[in-house]
């Protein structure tokens, strides 16, 4: 190297952000992450022996999984080559795994390829690298904030062990803001910071696990903090955070797993019958920017799948619920959202229509399709009553209380019940009538007034 390109590198991590600049040199700096990479761990344990097996680091932002990267490549005799799933393509695998193979066969050294991002690798990309991992030309490190059962390719996976990293705790957080701001050499301390203790616990609250937001927050209010004329110390208030945060750093994608995740939490909150809770995830999604009409089509879905017959109403109030929040849009739009939310929450529950639909549907597919029995079919021409066509069928409207019992199933399956009401809410009402329906007599039939009356 140079000393022109000695003094460019030194330039540029100068310049660096903090969260760059504070980036553990060694195990001992590394905060978190103990289940995997901790003393005596298999993984620390194959880094330590330079025997690493391809790996993928799945967690959120914030967490190490670059670090972890950078920390295996300072230690590891094997040559450590390092991509972007944003910025590489096919040529550059290409090329890598070329050299990989020639310095395996000349030198006997392997090599490590670090893909950052590798969710963002499409399938082909993924598919070039998949026989040099295979065999043993490269050693794969992938690093990825979405779920990898969904972004990585199954033979590539199947290749790979995965290890899943966790948020950082808040413990862990203020350990790492601490250190920034007593670090004079790449941290924050030549400006002689001095954070207050209110501002210290905003920041670590705010940060929500991810390091680097906590750093370059901490970065952006240490510079904006004026200098004490006397000492030159520069105090970080509380409200300087807040400036500098604007906002908790919200961990969640509209279209990967916090997306599924919390919508699931969102639902099984309200089927439980605990409206805190739904209202809690419901805010959650709401202000990480979730789609509002996806929310209101899943309150419709659910105003049917668990409220059902014990309340027919709800599907009423969570289609008016959608049809506002299309109507007047976010913010006022997540207000009928709660209203609906609220409701189907605290409303009886009942499964029964959609488990008859399920019941009713393994029959259609299990059994063989009869035709329509004759009595439920319109005579609309002579050759059809000539056939049989309605004949027998009884209106109800012509039997007290409108019910006659007839079988209106084909005849394999005479008698088969497949919706079998419970007893919360209105559904209890509709049990009983319909005991009372299959356990009366047949009714005898009222005196037909119906103008040219037809089956």
């Amino acid at each position: 190297m140079t000393l022109f390109e000695h003094r460019g590198n030194q330039e540029l991590q100068s310049k660096a952000p903090l969260a760059a600049r504070m980036r553990p040199r060694s195990f001992a700096e590394y905060i978190g992450q103990d289940h995997i990479i901790g003393e005596g761990s298999a993984l620390r344990k194959s880094i330590d022996a330079d025997r690493l097996p391809s790996i993928i680091l799945w967690g959120p932002p914030g967490t190490g999984k670059t670090t972890l990267a950078s920390l295996i490549a300072s230690v590891t005799r094997s040559q450590f080559e390092q991509v972007s799933g944003v910025a590489s393509g096919v040529a550059d695998l290409r090329r890598i795994a070329g050299e990989a193979r020639q310095r395996l066969g000349m030198t006997g050294q392997s090599t490590i390829l670090f893909v950052d991002e590798i969710h963002r690798f499409n399938k082909a990309q993924q598919d070039v690298a998949l026989p040099y991992v295979e065999d043993g030309t490269l050693i794969l490190i992938g690093a990825t904030t979405e779920n990898p059962s969904f972004e990585v390719v199954s033979p590539l996976l199947s290749r790979a062990h995965v290890f899943a990293l966790q948020p950082l705790t808040d413990e862990q957080v203020r350990a790492i803001a601490l250190a920034a701001l007593a670090d004079t050499e790449r941290g924050l301390g030549a400006l002689r910071p001095r954070l207050e203790e209110p501002a210290l616990a905003a920041l670590v609250n705010m940060a929500n696990g991810d390091a680097r937001a906590a750093l370059n927050a901490l970065e952006l209010a240490a510079h904006a903090a004026a200098p004490n004329p006397d000492d030159g110390e520069r105090v970080i208030t509380l409200a300087m955070v807040e400036d500098a945060m604007q906002r908790r750093a919200l961990r969640y994608d509209k279209s990967g797993d916090l997306h599924y995740d919390t919508i699931s939490a969102f639902i099984k909150s309200v089927r439980s019958s605990d409206p805190d809770a739904a209202i809690y995830w419901l805010a959650r999604m709401l202000e990480a920017g979730e789609d509002p009409l996806f929310i209101a089509r899943r309150i419709v879905i659910l105003a049917s799948e668990d409220i059902g017959m014990a309340d027919p109403q709800a599907l009423t109030l969570a289609v008016a619920a959608q049809q506002a929040v299309h109507f007047i849009g976010l913010p006022e739009g997540r207000i009928p959202l709660a209203h609906a939310a609220v409701y189907l929450a605290t409303a009886p529950k009942s499964n029964t229509a959609y488990m008859a639909l399920n019941n009713a549907a393994e029959d259609v597919r299990r059994t063989r399709n009869d035709p329509v029995p004759l009595h439920l079919r319109n005579a609309v021409t002579g050759l059809m009553r000539d056939m049989g066509y309605g004949k027998g069928y009884k209106y109800a409207h012509d039997y007290e209380g409108g019910y006659t019992p007839t079988q209106n199933l084909p005849d394999a399956l005479s008698g088969r019940r497949y919706y079998t009401p419970g007893g919360n809410g209105y559904e209890a009402r509709v049990r009983d009538r319909l005991a009372h329906w299959r356990n009366r007599r047949p009714p005898n039939p009222r005196p037909n007034n119906r103008p040219n009356a037809q089956p």
